[in-house]
């Protein structure tokens, strides 16, 4: 019960927040500035050492001429200095950048949440294993061994394959308790 409140609370918070993402109206008719740029890469000339230039404009002025700005040459050295610059039109979309980060992190918090659960509620479900928690001293352990070597009444039976499994696990953990009894305490080797 638990378990589907976390998810329905996650799958909840995850649709609210794609669809505020996806049916937000944009900020400006056009792109953002930060969506498009034009970047020109202008090498070593002469004694001026290279440098890569930046710019918001549309792509039609993605040229030397409307980026590089301040102009490091001369004017009649600048289209020899343009020539060599390569200058290359950039677009993203921050929207699907934002849905995607979104989508992680809320993938994450799932995660987080469900581990939460299996931390704080898992060891509650389960039943305590007797064989798991460690015997102080061999008093005990001859008890658990003769409790655990108590018949069952006849008219239960294993039904579930479960039970079968764990029946035989018992059976297998009482002849590795017998073993180590003989061998480390009466030293002597089981044939």
């Amino acid at each position: 019960m638990f378990a589907q409140c976390i998810w329905k609370c996650a799958s909840s918070v995850l649709l609210i927040a794609l669809l505020s993402c996806v049916l937000s109206p944009p900020a400006h008719a056009s792109k953002s500035s930060e969506d498009i740029r034009c970047k020109c890469i202008c090498p070593p000339y002469r004694n001026i050492s290279g440098h890569i230039y930046n710019k918001n404009v549309s792509q039609k002025d993605c040229n030397c001429l409307h980026v590089v700005e301040p102009m490091p040459v001369p004017g009649n050295d600048v289209e020899a200095y343009c020539l060599l610059c390569e200058c290359k039109y950039e677009e993203r979309s921050t929207t699907t950048i934002k849905v995607i980060i979104i989508i992680y992190l809320s993938v994450v918090g799932a995660l987080l949440l469900y581990m939460a659960f299996l931390v704080l509620v898992d060891p509650l479900i389960r039943k305590p294993d007797a064989y798991t928690q460690p015997l102080h001293n061999e008093e005990e352990n001859e008890d658990a061994h003769s409790l655990a070597a108590a018949p069952t009444p006849s008219g239960a039976r294993a039904n579930t394959v479960l039970e079968r499994v764990e029946g035989a696990q018992q059976r297998w953990k009482r002849q590795v308790q017998e073993q180590r009894k003989t061998v480390f305490d009466r030293h002597k080797m089981l044939s």
